[in-house]
């Protein structure tokens, strides 16, 4: 075909008409995706954005040619500027998980624009993916996991108390039990009471025992399950599963309920206060009684827990040690040192914290504090 000028026009205005409809439809594609995305030129200036990204980084269309270091981009922390300029730099894609001031979380993708025959970088184009329901599924599943890690210590420690209150009736019931000899009125009363505390220990275990089972219902929902709490009647149930140490060490416990109730679960807030209480009889100063002082109130949205004794207390050097799984810090004393690491993984599994104060010769002191 003879190439004149009128074939060229021609051909030009096709090459024209090509690139508008071309235009049209990136604009179209622009107006109705509803993912973020803003392309950025090689100089930070904002060329163009789609309308979600208005909702999402206070964007309007005046905002068309100013620099990104001008604009406000609701990102946490954001690296925005520096990471665009890294990708223009490398010409490579850069990902990255960002939080946005509304605590959303989005999978920020920043690709080069490449000129095609230099392929040189000539800006660059942000798309943002909402992977805020992905994030808490990850996190409900790291707090699962973290629950699993716990639970086979909670087994263990849960039921020591009631087996151990078990055994030792048992023993009692066995070395008394003589029937050639007449009982007098207060040794058939005594053994009436220890068949009493017997039971009592075993409906306990069992109370555990079926508590522990509810894992499934956990696995279920990545949660624990919680309920309303009576702090005053749950501390007894304790004192109960405790008995023949609060007897043996002749133990006084005073408490001081501010906030009677608390939303947490029951299992595990027993677990704590079994530990904690069991601690600070364990490590009692020797030919001296064991005085425990536990305090409940609301401070500040938490329920504080303080649970404080006049026991041998620790060196300050050591209680950074306390919660460090299978860590023994007084070898005299039986223990795993596996106690206070689940009681602390516990607590903050439910977003709470635990502090530690001690002096040799003073005395331990607990903080928890629990989201209410």
């Amino acid at each position: 075909m003879e190439i004149t000028e009128k074939n060229i026009k021609k051909m030009e205005k096709q090459k024209i008409n090509e690139l508008i409809k071309l235009n049209d439809e990136l604009e179209n594609y622009f107006k109705n995706t509803i993912i973020p995305q803003l392309f950025v030129d090689a100089n930070l200036r904002l060329r163009k954005f789609t309308p979600p990204a208005m909702k999402q980084f206070n964007f309007s269309p005046e905002d068309i040619g100013r620099s990104l270091e001008d604009l406000n981009d609701n990102i946490r922390y954001s690296t925005i500027i520096e990471n665009v300029i890294e990708v223009i730099d490398s010409g490579e894609i850069f990902e990255k998980e960002i939080q946005t001031s509304d605590f959303r979380w989005f999978q920020m993708n920043i690709i080069p624009y490449l000129i095609e025959k230099s392929n040189r970088s000539n800006g660059v184009i942000i798309t943002f993916i909402d992977i805020t329901d992905r994030i808490k599924v990850l996190k409900d599943m790291e707090r699962l996991i973290a629950s699993h890690e716990t639970f086979i210590y909670s087994v263990s420690h849960d039921l020591k108390g009631p087996i151990s209150n078990i055994e030792g009736l048992i023993t009692h019931l066995i070395n008394t039990s003589d029937h050639s000899v007449v009982w007098k009125e207060e040794e058939i009363e005594d053994h009436i009471l220890t068949q009493t505390l017997l039971l009592e220990s075993i409906a306990s275990m069992k109370d555990v025992i079926n508590e522990l089972s509810e894992i499934i219902k956990i696995e279920n929902n990545f949660k624990e399950e919680v309920e309303v709490i009576r702090i005053e009647f749950l501390i007894n149930q304790v004192k109960m599963v405790m008995q023949d140490k609060i007897h043996e060490s002749k133990a006084i416990i005073h408490v001081d309920i501010q906030e009677p109730e608390i939303k947490f679960s029951r299992k595990n807030l027993r677990s704590i206060l079994y530990n904690l209480l069991s601690n600070a009889i364990k490590y009692r100063i020797p030919n001296t009684i064991p005085i425990v002082h536990i305090r409940i109130e609301k401070i500040e949205g938490y329920t504080h827990l303080s649970i404080k004794d006049n026991g041998i207390g620790m060196d300050e050097e050591k209680q950074n040690l306390i919660f460090t799984p299978y860590t023994r810090l007084v070898n005299d004393v039986e223990g795993t040192g596996i106690g206070l690491y689940f009681v602390k993984k516990i607590i903050e599994n439910q977003e709470g914290r635990i502090t530690f104060k001690s002096k040799p010769g003073e005395g331990s002191q607990f903080d928890i504090y629990l989201k209410t």
